[in-house]
């Protein structure tokens, strides 16, 4: 038996609560993949899987042996860094993950990391901000992008760097096209856009959190049109349709180049998100994270993020 190859097995196993959907990730037949997790078991001498007609979960000596093997797969990455990597030459793979309004940020990011260093291959992923949390507590993600305010809140061991403040924008269909692609427009309150058909995030976004506290402060009760976990369909909807949505800016200069768009800054309540780049506190980073934490920090990199 391959301990290690067993082990990411086991990894991927919990990662996408599927027998099938965890072999393809491995490139291995599902009959291989159960085969190694009962010789696993077998060596421990212990059931570690819930076996029934489908994927039950980890029994709680499975889940000893889960905490176990993300920690011994994690140094074995580290290790495979350090040796293919000289001081100055980072090597190997930064998995990434961002909430959905953060993704044009993040694949920025990404791509001026690999032009710094061209041995990096980051791996992004759009994921919403508690599949972030759990991505580094469980050590499948380098570094998350999201909603700093929920660390503090839930007092997690996570390390932060601030980035930029989400602010937001009613954005909608204008009259009157720009030549120059969007138009910024006027203010208007959060309770006027309350009362227009909106398309919006579905429930279990942190952003959609944060859109319904404010509408509620604003005296209205939020009944979207359109519900969306895809950041894509809130731009294309209002393209498309006769719908609205509610933007933070980073998004908005997504779609800076649709002329048929204006984006109205919404007030009353005024509302501003920090969000920052979240990551395991380590005193022993891999070189890939050090560099990406060095580019987060750039004072050339902070300059072209969104601001007020």
């Amino acid at each position: 038996m391959n301990l290690l190859a067993t082990l990411r097995y086991l990894v991927a196993l919990n990662t996408h609560q599927h027998f099938g959907r965890a072999a393809q990730a491995c490139n291995v037949t599902q009959p291989a993949l159960s085969n190694a997790l009962r010789s696993l078991e077998e060596e421990f001498g212990t059931a570690i899987v819930k076996r029934g007609r489908n994927y039950a979960g980890l029994t709680p000596e499975g889940e000893r042996v889960l905490s176990t093997a993300q920690r011994m797969l994690r140094e074995r990455d580290l290790l495979q860094q350090e040796l293919d990597s000289a001081a100055a030459r980072p090597q190997g793979r930064l998995t990434l993950g961002a909430v959905p309004t953060a993704v044009p940020i993040v694949a920025r990011f990404a791509a001026k990391l690999k032009a710094r260093c061209p041995g990096i291959s980051p791996i992004v992923r759009s994921m919403s901000s508690p599949e972030i949390e759990a991505g580094l507590e469980s050590l499948s993600l380098d570094l998350g992008l999201g909603y700093t305010d929920r660390i503090k809140r839930q007092n997690t061991h996570l390390a932060t760097i601030a980035q930029y403040t989400e602010h937001y924008f009613l954005v909608q269909r204008t009259d009157e096209p720009n030549a120059k692609g969007l138009h910024i427009g006027k203010p208007v309150s959060w309770r006027e856009a309350g009362e227009l058909p909106l398309c919006l995030l579905t429930p279990e976004m942190h952003n959609r959190t944060i859109v319904g506290s404010a509408l509620a402060m604003a005296g209205v009760e939020v009944k979207p049109e359109i519900e969306t976990n895809s950041v894509l369909t809130l731009a294309l909807s209002v393209v498309a349709g006769n719908v609205c949505s509610i933007l933070p800016g980073a998004l908005v200069d997504a779609v800076r180049t649709y002329a048929e768009l204006q984006a109205r800054p919404l007030t009353s309540p005024d509302v501003r998100t920090p969000v920052g780049f979240m990551m395991v506190a380590t005193d022993r980073p891999s070189r890939t994270l050090r560099a990406a934490v060095d580019l987060a920090r750039d004072p050339e990199w902070l300059s072209v993020l969104p601001c007020e």
